[in-house]
């Protein structure tokens, strides 16, 4: 008699609509591993679980630690309880996603778990940390990678340094997007103020590797009558960085600060905006930029290397830092009219390459192939899975 796989996922906030490109990642392939016959069960922070969904959301059974509201100790404490509450639990497939919660790796290890980590990126990199915990992030990643059972990357970059710095190999497996519907309704223009087509979009939370103070300056030098920009997005920990950009935004008029979005508030503001801008300094495959090109936006976004490997044209990315080249590129943008034949292509090259329903397929095949040496599991009850298509190009 088959056995379905089961699979526990830890390293998030909440779910679902929980600000955050992890949150955002993991709300998806759950819900399409879920639709694949694998039962998943989500450990989430009770802080940020939206109290609807304490128990379950979309068939996926979710599990609500208590975590303190801390920048620097929230991750790795709620992981520590995680890994204890899956060693009572017994999962297949522990699923632990990012370097921070990685730390916690070894421990799920001799508590007899097998371990996936999903290396999202280099966190020790945000401008956030100090020396402590980018030196703990580090150690997160090193327990990741040298001693999971099996290792998913989101991007070349970081199977490169998977290979090249711990001597292991990884699969890489992109992040994704769901195809939306476009949406004709306006109400979200109508509440802050906007013109369909005229106003220039971001979306992240405000932290300073997004460097919305780069693209506020860009945005205030240039000449783009009838504009606005619109910031998306909030902070789970307000500090310097968020007064600064809540500082600089309100000394322009066109500048607008709508706080977190989600559902059809922010379908209606990725809908009708005239482009999408990403100056961050530091991403691991960016969730926003592909949403964004999901709804067919033309995107600026800075020359960083995971940028430049979602693969859009040349012309679209900038010197990362460069206002002056930010300006330019926001101009040049404002100018130019899309067609609707541009955006359907768009929109079709997007779906091709990052699809979740493939992304999950290849997922579920690394589960797979750690799962097969459990005894809990026979050989065959294991799904064999195609892997994703990567190979769609798009030309302009």
């Amino acid at each position: 008699m088959k056995r379905t796989l089961s699979v526990m996922m830890l390293g998030l906030r909440g779910l679902p609509n929980v600000q955050g490109g992890i949150e955002a990642h993991v709300q998806n392939l759950a819900s399409y591993l879920q639709d694949m016959d694998c039962r998943v069960d989500v450990i989430v922070r009770s802080p940020y679980q939206p109290v609807e969904h304490r128990k379950e959301w979309n068939g996926i059974r979710i599990h609500s630690l208590w975590s303190p509201v801390s920048k620097s100790l929230e991750a790795i404490t709620h992981t520590f309880l995680g890994v204890l509450y899956a060693a009572v639990k017994r999962p297949d497939i522990l699923h632990i996603h990012a370097v921070g919660p990685s730390l916690m790796v070894p421990l799920a290890r001799m508590l007899g778990l097998r371990v996936v980590v999903t290396h999202h990126g280099q966190d020790y990199d945000r401008q956030k940390w100090g020396k402590l915990a980018k030196f703990m992030l580090k150690s997160g990643e090193y327990c990741g990678m040298k001693m999971s059972n099996g290792r998913i990357v989101i991007s070349e970059v970081l199977k490169n340094l998977v290979q090249d710095k711990y001597a292991k190999k990884s699969t890489l497996i992109p992040n994704g997007v769901v195809m939306p519907d476009l949406i004709d309704s306006e109400t979200a223009l109508d509440k802050f103020g906007l013109t369909a087509g005229k106003y220039i979009l971001t979306v992240s939370r405000l932290v300073p590797e997004k460097r919305h103070l780069d693209l506020i300056e860009a945005f205030k030098k240039g000449s783009l009558p009838g504009w606005k920009l619109v910031i998306v997005g909030g902070s789970d920990h307000p500090d310097a960085y968020t007064k600064a950009v809540t500082t600089s935004a309100a000394s322009h008029p066109d500048v607008v600060m709508t706080g977190f979005q989600s559902g059809l508030g922010l379908k209606e503001l990725f809908t009708h905006a005239g482009m999408f801008v990403l100056p961050s300094s530091h991403e691991g495959l960016p969730i926003a930029m592909l949403e964004a090109l999901s709804f067919g936006l033309p995107v600026i976004a800075s020359n960083i290397p995971a940028n430049l490997e979602v693969g859009i044209p040349e012309n679209h990315y900038y010197q990362m830092g460069d206002v002056n080249a930010l300006t330019a590129r926001l101009e040049l943008f404002a100018e130019t009219a899309q067609d609707s034949i541009a955006k359907t292509r768009l929109r079709a090259w997007v779906d091709n390459k990052y699809n979740w329903a493939d992304i999950a397929a290849a997922t579920l095949q690394v589960y797979g192939d750690v799962a097969k040496t459990s005894r809990f599991l026979p050989v065959s009850t294991i799904p064999s899975t195609p892997g994703f298509n990567n190979n769609f190009e798009l030309s302009v």
